[in-house]
């Protein structure tokens, strides 16, 4: 197993919080992944992964078990099951806007709009990744996985990852542990061979984002630089030279409560409808039909809401800190916590408690956690 010096997670993670862990071990390829696992899994030690660390928020104590290191690349293109479909098999470890950048020089589209999310392609699944109307789950076609409870790998249709908004079966939330304990170690996309030309942009929100009119075509070079302009100019492209980039990205996930609560909250809280308000359709084989219908239960809508508007008007606006903390909200936006120098774990959890409480009170609602939290407690 190749062990190394254990590294400072501080440097290691985008919110550079964390001690070194008792213990470290870097994986290169895809074998030494699979027998690391398996290797750290025998000692019945604690143990996680580590891929860009944009996700993982890390407490001040030192780590007392194994942190694997998944640094394997690489791209394969395959041939689509579809006419014009290209799939690209990548390892867990390759970085994922590398992979972008790939996908918009080879002409395939499906995941130019999440140009400039940090972190690695293994990661991307299990929290369904998503930028400007696009997610992970409009493009995974399976991914490969080693079961923690059995050692076995195996490849699974996206369709058993569970991928929900920024959620799978796979993902740590905060109070719980994954629905599936296993490791990505490999990720297959399906993506459209749609060349450097331009073209008509189908997706309202990136036209929106992007301030497109429904008749302007662009190329996919085209949708990659303009969505690193605009995550630049929200702190949300990494950057050593900006501290607004010291972040997890958005800290909180945007809400998603039942449509009779959100008509508790004002009426200019932007909203989204997370499901179409679709009638349920019930089929009765005709061999046992007797005449009798029964009533359908009508299923009940969620709506997504946002909580940079909860927070901002709960009186936290952007760049608000602690008195005498090194942890504050972007200058750019209210989602993301940042550590403006040396911040502890602990500055930059009593912040998000802090945050979390002003908007319940306000509001009453519980603004929830997206990074993974190791050692850490909110």
């Amino acid at each position: 197993m190749p062990e190394i010096a254990p590294i400072p997670l501080s440097q290691l993670t985008t919110l550079r919080t964390g001690a070194a862990p008792a213990r470290m071990v870097d994986a290169t390829t895809r074998d030494e992944l699979i027998s690391t696992l398996h290797d750290v899994w025998a000692t019945g030690e604690e143990w996680f992964v580590l891929g860009g660390g944009s996700n993982l928020f890390v407490g001040d104590e030192p780590f007392e078990g194994t942190v694997v290191r998944i640094l394997t690349e690489g791209i394969e293109r395959q041939p689509g099951t579809r006419p014009g479909f290209t799939r690209v098999k990548v390892q867990a470890g390759h970085n994922w806007d590398a992979l972008v950048a790939f996908a918009v020089d080879a002409g395939l589209a499906g995941i130019e709009a999440m140009s400039g999310i940090p972190g690695t392609v293994g990661a991307a699944p299990v929290q369904n990744v998503g930028a400007y109307g696009q997610e992970i789950v409009q493009t995974l076609v399976e991914a490969e996985l080693i079961d923690e409870s059995t050692g076995d790998v195996s490849t699974v249709s996206a369709e058993e990852l569970g991928l929900g908004f920024r959620t799978s079966v796979l993902k740590q939330h905060y109070g719980s542990l994954p629905a599936r304990r296993a490791v990505i170690i490999s990720v297959t996309f399906e993506l459209a061979e749609v060349g450097q030309g331009d073209r008509p942009i189908a997706g309202e929100q990136l036209r929106s984002a992007l301030r497109l009119e429904s008749d302007d075509r662009v190329s996919l070079k085209w949708i990659r630089d303009h969505v690193l302009e605009t995550r630049a100019s929200k702190g949300m492209v990494l950057d050593d030279t900006d501290a607004d980039t010291y972040s997890a990205g958005s800290f909180f996930q945007n809400a998603v409560v039942s449509e009779s609560f959100a008509r508790t909250l004002p009426a200019e809280c932007p909203r989204w409808p997370v499901a179409p308000d679709l009638d349920p359709v019930l089929v009765i084989p005709l061999d046992s039909f007797d005449g009798y219908v029964p009533k359908l239960a009508a299923k009940k809508s969620e709506v997504k809401v946002s909580s940079a508007w909860l927070i901002e008007q709960s009186g936290i606006g952007k760049s608000f800190k602690l008195p005498r903390s090194r942890a504050s909200l972007s200058t750019k936006h209210a989602l993301a916590l940042t550590n403006r120098g040396n911040a502890t774990a602990g500055e930059l959890a009593e912040l998000a408690r802090f945050i979390q409480n002003r908007v319940y009170s306000e509001f009453g609602l519980v603004l929830q956690p997206e990074p993974v939290l190791v050692g850490v407690d909110l």
